[in-house]
């Protein structure tokens, strides 16, 4: 089984680009975090989110938002300018969770929010306390 799960937050807003097929692919970065103090470090993973599941997500994978990801991880090797042997972790996204706002973001540079319910839909808004109606005579 190739499987590693991790959080972490993105280096810069995703890539899109389409393959001869037309398949999308959005690549991003993701930071993560390890350790604490001065024995902290950060490792990046290189990852990739194939079709349509791609296209949907690229407007929220902008540069900081925590994510939850989820995949196949390779490690891939390579040459430098300079002719050293250089490493990076790569993952094929089977699975990503967006975790929250991005850090430091004020509201107008936030990514879109999804639409809120409509108000009449919430046990606030109906009069109720959203735990049903209880008796008074409950014992603790």
């Amino acid at each position: 089984m190739n499987a590693w799960q991790f959080t972490g937050n993105l280096g810069r807003d995703c890539e899109s680009r389409y393959l001869p097929n037309g398949d999308a692919v959005v690549s991003f970065s993701v930071g993560v975090k390890a350790g604490f103090g001065d024995k902290a470090t950060t490792t990046w993973a290189r990852c990739a989110m194939f079709g349509k599941r791609g296209e949907a997500v690229a407007p929220y994978l902008l540069k900081g938002q925590l994510v939850g990801v989820s995949g196949e991880l390779s490690e891939r090797e390579w040459d430098d300018k300079q002719g050293q042997k250089r490493y990076s972790l790569e993952v094929r996204v089977n699975d990503l969770t967006l975790l929250g706002k991005r850090d430091g973001a004020s509201p107008a540079q936030q990514a879109p929010q999804p639409p809120r319910q409509h108000a009449a839909a919430t046990p606030a808004a109906s009069g109720g306390s959203g735990f049903g109606d209880f008796d008074d005579d409950i014992p603790f």
